[in-house]
């Protein structure tokens, strides 16, 4: 996949009603929204210098970051991402895994990804080995998306974030996660063009570009 722009928005709640709305006019929901949302769950990746939040919070234009991720509490579909960052593109390359690898790289058993199919999952066994990469903190929230075909656009609107603090069994369904911001972050994404329609439903005059990173406020605790 190529790289894609990528805009945030730090939001409040008067602020989404307004978007929500606009883009129910002009763009279509994602077909994988249950009732127009879904709820993230992700496990995120870290060194023991705490490589990529530094990297984050130091404002970096070159950056990546690991993540296992699935969705509305279903495992049976689980994804390890890794997210790349050049300035203002994004781009976000992925591999399956079962629910049993996810548990495995979980808990540090990583012998079996040396072998894997997925290439992905290699980069990753060769960063955990080599440069102590392991798996950090839990980040849940919730998600409403729109997509929109001209420009290949998706726009985004995540709140109600929360961290799971220290704890790393992303696949407990019961695992405690805690409240971290009251932000709501609008992130517009597109690919050679963003459409004049979908940049005038997202336009707030009173909102500026700015970058905000879900991982970076989850690692609050710690």
């Amino acid at each position: 996949m190529d790289f894609r722009h990528e805009v945030k928005h730090e939001i409040n709640r008067s602020d989404m009603i307004t978007i929500r709305q606009r883009l129910r006019a002009v763009a279509y929901p994602d077909a994988h929204a249950v009732n127009g949302v879904y709820r993230i769950r992700s496990l995120y990746f870290d060194n023991l210098n705490d490589k990529a939040l530094r990297e984050n919070l130091n404002g970096l234009s070159r950056r990546e970051k690991f993540r296992i991720r699935y969705y509305n509490g279903d495992t049976s579909v689980i994804h390890l991402e890794k997210k790349s960052k050049v300035g203002g593109l994004g781009r976000k390359e992925s591999a399956s895994l079962t629910i049993k690898q996810a548990q495995q790289i979980a808990d540090g058993d990583l012998t079996w990804m040396l072998h894997s199919d997925a290439p992905l999952v290699r980069e990753l066994y060769s960063k955990m080995t080599t440069q102590g990469l392991q798996p950090k903190t839990i980040v849940d929230y919730t998600r409403e998306p729109f997509v929109f075909p001209a420009g290949n656009v998706r726009v985004t609107l995540d709140y109600d974030i929360r961290s799971g603090m220290r704890c790393t069994d992303f696949l407990d369904a019961d695992c405690v996660t805690v409240p971290v911001t009251d932000t709501i972050i609008l992130e517009v994404k597109w690919d050679s063009f963003l459409p004049d329609i979908i940049r005038d439903a997202v336009s707030l005059e009173s909102r500026r570009e700015g970058a905000f990173s879900k991982y970076a406020n989850c690692r609050i605790y710690g």
